[in-house]
């Protein structure tokens, strides 16, 4: 079993084991987290370029993921996991010599994993980057591995039943009308939602992620064709 073999609940989640309601919306404003400010960095993969913004408000993440940049440790490192309308994953160092047959998902950096830092109105849409984790009680992140999300659309019936599931661990969540809004259009994996931190966004090339979740893949979801990347800061 990889050390980060499945960064999702379940797709039970995605299905609903709840009989579906009558779409509930709220308007209750959840707490305020800005994600106007961030620092900028851009990846480079083999097919395309991505801007990412790093959010202020997740400040351990974002120093974190900001330091292993300078350091180069993520360049020529593969996305070793992709699964098409769900996300791609990447940022273990084992991959970048690793054998064509070879299970990554195991690596780390140097040092702890990085406590969990939740935000209210920081979510799983498209686009999304979140560190990946292991099954741990405080859902403390991976010190280096990360995924993007591609996700899908997914009906209001399928998000009540997936709004009721989150609740059984946070009796106060709910997905707001914006929440709502972009899950049913734009799409994104809501099911994560307040499961794993994300603690930025792509700003620029979107449909990067959609060439690279498409590529053929085996059993352990690793693509046939080795994706690298290069990242560097932008500001």
């Amino acid at each position: 079993m990889r050390k980060i073999a499945f960064i999702f609940l379940s797709f039970a989640l995605i299905t609903g084991a709840f009989a579906q309601t009558k779409t509930t919306t709220k308007t209750t404003t959840k707490s305020k987290t800005s994600v106007t400010n961030g620092r900028l960095v851009e990846i480079t993969t083999d097919y395309g370029k991505m801007v990412v913004k790093l959010y202020d408000s997740t400040p351990l993440h974002r120093d974190n993921f900001i330091k292993l940049v300078k350091q180069k440790f993520y360049d020529s490192l593969l996305f070793h996991r992709v699964i098409q309308g769900f996300m791609i994953q990447g940022g273990d160092p084992q991959s970048k010599n690793a054998d064509s047959a070879a299970l990554l998902g195991n690596g780390e950096a140097l040092g702890d994993m990085i406590p969990a830092e939740f935000r209210a109105n920081i979510y799983h849409k498209k686009g999304a980057l979140a560190m990946a984790r292991t099954e741990n009680p405080e859902k403390a992140s991976s010190n280096c591995q990360f995924y993007i999300v591609q996700g899908q659309a997914y009906p209001n019936a399928e998000l009540n039943n997936m709004e009721c599931q989150l609740r059984q661990n946070n009796p106060e969540f709910y997905f707001t009308d914006a929440e709502r809004k972009t899950y049913t259009t734009v799409g994104g994996t809501p099911f994560l939602d307040q499961n794993y931190t994300v603690f930025g966004e792509v700003i620029k090339g979107l449909d990067v992620i959609d060439k690279i979740a498409a590529i053929p893949a085996d059993s352990n979801n690793r693509p046939l064709m080795n994706v690298r990347m290069k990242m560097r800061m932008l500001n």
